[in-house]
């Protein structure tokens, strides 16, 4: 699933610096509504198998997302979460494609002159957030029924969506 998002994404990161804000968050508020609602509905139903077609499907996706919106994890997620049969195995899975993908788009804003002063002041202060989520998603981690970790997976990009819309 990495090879397209390294390639998508870094056009779509030379794509995004002529575009207008206001613009995209309102795309993406939308596609993250509309995805977590179709995956909320039908959840059950889907079962990706990890074959060429579909990581290359949602590598593309991935790619397109973190590039324009920095944000490259829905399409990742819902491959993982449908194509995972233990939620152990989706922790693992979507946890290194974040170590890479993030590494690699870093890298990527980095040559294109997003990352700034501000940029890695704000950075600071979101590591604090990220810490202390992992040791608390770690703790609820251990209690959550694996049908019960997609609802709230799909719910959280709902929200996610609607945030971005009104923000």
């Amino acid at each position: 699933m990495k090879s397209p998002f390294f390639i998508v994404s870094y056009f779509s990161i030379e794509y995004v610096s002529g575009l207008d804000d206001k613009f995209l968050k309102q795309i993406l508020g939308g596609v993250l509504i509309f995805a977590s609602i179709y995956f909320f509905c039908i959840s059950d139903k889907i079962k990706l198998k990890p074959s060429l077609p579909v990581q290359i499907s949602m590598g593309t996706l991935s790619g397109v997302m973190g590039g324009i919106f920095a944000m490259p994890g829905p399409p990742a997620v819902l491959y993982y979460t449908a194509s995972e049969q233990t939620k152990e195995r989706y922790l693992a899975g979507i946890q290194v494609y974040f170590l890479i993908s993030n590494i690699i788009m870093a890298a990527y804003r980095f040559k294109a002159g997003f990352v700034t002063p501000a940029v890695g002041y704000v950075w600071c202060i979101g590591i604090v957030g990220v810490v202390l989520g992992a040791f608390v998603g770690a703790k609820v981690f251990k209690r959550i029924p694996n049908k019960i970790l997609r609802k709230i997976v799909y719910a959280y990009m709902a929200i996610s969506g609607v945030i971005a819309l009104i923000g």
